[in-house]
């Protein structure tokens, strides 16, 4: 992890499908520039099986993820915390950003169904990913000097 990194938090009821695909995603796709956790208000006894089978498809092993509980420091300790249908029953602190996600959820549901739920997750991380990482600092415009005397830009040769 480096210094000063955004933290994220997604939060859905059984921590078993949207957030546990979520926060493997924003892994996957950010490495250490973010910071990623995942809770549920009500985590279930294992991650959901459709939505392991989604996320090796793309290449991304959640199988030893765990359904984990909300706690208040969890969400404390967090920059942006995305709820995934959970409602009002994630806790709120002041200097938090919250986020509601709209997506079905895909407990009993079908392959195809868990797929385009996680391809909506994945366009929502990757908008979140340009939206907290710092730009990259500008490339300096370097400049050498002619025969003449005449400064050139090197970038434009």
């Amino acid at each position: 992890m480096t210094d000063n990194a955004p933290s994220v938090l997604f939060v859905c009821v059984h921590n078993a499908g949207r957030s546990q695909m979520a926060a493997a995603l924003l892994t996957h796709l950010a490495g250490d520039r973010i910071e990623v956790r995942s809770a549920g208000t009500e985590p279930a006894g294992q991650i959901n099986p459709v939505a392991v089978a989604a996320m090796a498809e793309v290449g991304i092993d959640i199988t030893a993820a765990t359904p984990k509980v909300l706690t208040g420091q969890a969400v404390q300790s967090s920059d942006v915390v995305i709820t995934m249908g959970c409602g009002d029953t994630c806790p709120f602190f002041p200097g938090v950003a919250y986020r509601d996600w709209k997506l079905d959820d895909p407990a009993g549901q079908p392959l195809d169904v868990v797929r385009r739920i996680r391809d909506d997750i994945a366009a929502r991380v990757r908008a979140l990913i340009g939206e907290l990482s710092c730009p990259a600092p500008p490339t300096p415009h370097r400049h050498r000097v002619d025969d003449r005397g005449d400064q050139a830009s090197v970038d434009s040769h």
